[in-house]
């Protein structure tokens, strides 16, 4: 079944993902294998940037100053902010279309203006200057300058831009086209380039600075794990999808797991089989997703066939990309333990049974036949069912079964607080 609803599920993405390639050819200068046309219809389609009014892009002129922070604001949701900083520009004014965005970027701290108050809205952008806007709104990281060695013009990286661009290129969020090995830093950059960079910056909105990014709810959507699940819904935001509290997620044992070897205060770890998505579509978490939970407590075996119970508290998700998101969650039990079901240990109790029934016969046949061969029926017969019954009543009485889990095997969990999963964080 699951392997049929996958099938199902990939022909839907694939016929979704599909959709852009008629939306490509609105963009009249743009063509399908332009080196920057997936970019570039992410940043159109999402409305970040825009064609004119003939859908044009023209892909290979420079950016200027305003239209990139109008591409910034938009893509962090920032585009309606509520001007509250007065006019410090001297060349900005009332009477530009533009004039509030720049407000906007000023209030923001998003890209200053010059010594002499000027902001110089017109002028176009450095490759370094883009790359240094980059750095100051993503969170600190720590990138050594040996990165910039694999690039053979690392020298002409300006030395007030050194840092920011090791820093960029070890988020990933850079341009080095027409040429893998060259950076170009102070030539200007174009729209195609500055789409290029503004689309990878999209697909990691978890880096930026919280301080920049107006957070807002684009849908609500719904998980389709378990028809048992209390809440199925899912929070579509523009910097993360937020799966809400008690929602069921499907895992499995990364290992086999037993009980009796096990100890409180371990970790056992999981893995998520297949990607899971919304019903509408969205990836949710990627295949290769591991999650890791500590045994917080045993309830050993005990007489009259009571089960071993494990508790488990999940305290971290482990995406494909290596980010680590704490989060609380237990299995989706009556009691939250995991034990033996009782199909188990109605196999013990059987097979206490059955031993001990043929224990009965070997022994009901061997003292009959020691007086008298003729015996041995009633020895046979006497013997089964006394030795059944008291393997029946020992089955009964004696200590339950140890936990086991095998390699695969799979856990309903629910989550005890929402959990936040920032978005394109699957390693895609």
């Amino acid at each position: 079944m699951k392997k049929i609803f996958a099938i199902v599920l990939t022909f839907c993405m694939l016929s979704i993902n599909s959709l852009p390639v008629f939306a490509r050819s609105n963009i009249k200068d743009v063509s399908a294998k332009y080196w920057a046309s997936k970019e570039i219809q992410n940043v159109v389609t999402s409305n970040i940037m825009s064609l004119d009014s003939s859908n044009k892009f023209y892909p290979e002129k420079s950016i200027t100053r305003v239209e990139f922070v109008q591409a910034l604001l938009k893509l962090l949701s920032n585009d309606n902010l509520n001007v509250k900083v007065k006019n410090t520009f001297t060349d900005i004014y009332t009477s530009d279309s533009y004039y509030e965005d720049i407000l906007r970027s000023q209030q923001l701290g998003l890209v200053y203006g010059y010594p002499d108050k000027t902001f110089k809205p017109h002028r176009t952008m450095l490759r370094s200057e883009v790359t240094s806007v980059i750095s100051h709104i993503t969170k600190d990281k720590y990138s050594n300058l040996s990165i910039l060695d694999k690039f053979k013009d690392k020298n002409d990286i300006p030395n007030w831009a050194v840092k920011a661009y090791a820093k960029t290129i070890n988020y990933g969020i850079y341009v080095n086209h027409p040429c893998e090995k060259r950076l170009e830093p102070n030539r200007e950059i174009t729209r195609a380039e500055a789409a290029v960079i503004l689309s990878k910056l999209r697909n990691k909105m978890h880096i930026v600075k919280s301080q920049y990014v107006n957070e807002e709810i684009l849908a609500v959507e719904h998980l389709n794990v378990s028809k048992k699940a209390p809440v199925n819904t899912v929070n579509i935001t523009n910097t993360k999808n937020i799966i809400c509290k008690n929602n069921l997620l499907e895992v499995e044992f990364s290992e086999r797991y037993w009980s009796k070897l096990s100890k409180t205060g371990e970790y056992v770890h999981f893995d998520v089989e297949q990607n899971i998505y919304t019903k509408e579509g969205t990836l949710v978490l990627p295949e290769g997703t591991k999650l890791i939970a500590e045994v917080t407590e045993i309830i050993k075996p005990k007489v009259f066939n009571k089960n071993a119970r494990v508790k488990f508290n999940f305290r971290q998700i482990i995406l494909p990309s290596g980010q680590t998101i704490n989060i609380s969650a237990t299995p989706y039990k009556k009691d939250g333990y995991l034990k033996e079901g009782p199909w188990m240990t109605t196999g013990k109790i059987a097979a206490w049974t059955v031993g001990l029934g043929i224990v009965g016969a070997g022994a009901g046949t061997g003292f009959a036949f020691i007086p008298a061969k003729a015996a041995l029926g009633t020895g046979f017969a006497i013997g089964i069912p006394v030795g059944c019954g008291v393997g029946l009543i020992t089955g009964l009485v004696t200590p339950g079964l140890h936990y086991r889990a095998k390699q695969g095997e799979d856990v309903l969990i629910l989550l005890n607080n929402d959990t936040s999963i920032p978005k394109c964080t699957c390693g895609k």
